[in-house]
């Protein structure tokens, strides 16, 4: 099943002693709230467990990556100004370390079960699509050129769900890129790096159509501001469009699937 560290007992104990560290860092750094750094444990350590070393690798690459950018330029103006619209922004909490990473522990679980390389290709267009749609919003957001809808083409305001820019599509190609070069380490082809650049960006888009479209967004009756948040300017915001289940977070799982099924039938391709 695993044949990097024979024993599951001691990959167990490798991956918690590992996550423990590196969520407490997280945490410490405010990259991860409480409930982040619990689950980025909980995640870590069945990473190690049941995956080996280029599983443990893409995890890690997207999870240092993206909090570089996130910390990158925090206090730019044109990045506080674009997260006023967004759900989340700041610690990673639970609910944003599962949607980028448990698709891929549920991968990385059925590859130990049934291991076949359509696992890893999927696994492979997941993380590269987490890390473009990351690398995609914290670039994108310091654009000088306003974002255009996705749909109509028209200019939106900065962080408007479905805006993208050319600056934010550069970053994403860039972002999945980065998961593909990493990955090719473990294999004797560079076309890894392609399905991982693939996948990825047909994972960002997929993100922006539906957040464009879909995704559950408000207007602030204070402000007036379109927002992903429920709560805006100390007050309830109301109904815009989308489906009220669909928040952020199932945004972005949704968009992994769909990288994910990009790069599995692009890796059996190869």
């Amino acid at each position: 099943m695993v044949g990097w560290i024979d024993e599951w007992w001691l990959r167990l104990l490798l991956g918690l002693a590992g996550s423990s560290v590196i969520g407490l860092a997280a945490y410490r750094m405010r990259a991860l709230s409480v409930s982040g750094a619990i689950s980025a444990i909980v995640m870590g350590t069945g990473y190690v467990t049941l995956g080996g070393p280029i599983w443990i690798a893409l995890l890690v690459t997207f999870f240092v990556t993206s909090t570089g950018w996130s910390k990158w330029k925090r206090k730019h103006r044109a990045k506080e100004n674009a997260e006023q619209k967004y759900e989340k922004s700041g610690q990673r909490d639970a609910g944003q370390v599962w949607a980028n990473g448990g698709l891929g522990l549920l991968l990385c679980l059925l590859n130990a079960c049934w291991g076949h390389e359509l696992w890893l290709f999927a696994y492979i267009g997941v993380m590269a699509s987490v890390n473009a749609d990351t690398w995609a919003t914290e670039i994108g957001s310091l654009s000088r050129s306003a974002p255009r809808s996705l749909m109509t083409g028209q200019a939106v305001e900065a962080g408007t769900s479905g805006g993208v820019t050319w600056l934010g599509s550069a970053a994403a190609l860039a972002g999945a890129a980065c998961i593909g070069l990493v990955a090719a380490i473990w294999f004797d082809t560079l076309h890894i790096v392609w399905l991982a650049a693939a996948a990825g960006f047909i994972g960002a888009y997929a993100d922006s159509f539906l957040g464009a479209t879909v995704q559950a967004m408000y207007r602030c009756p204070s402000c007036g501001t379109e927002t992903e948040r429920a709560h805006h300017c100390g007050s309830a915001t109301k109904p815009l469009r989308g489906w009220a289940f669909l928040n952020n977070d199932r945004v972005n799982m949704t968009a992994s699937v769909i990288a994910g099924a990009a790069a599995a039938f692009i890796g059996g391709l190869i």
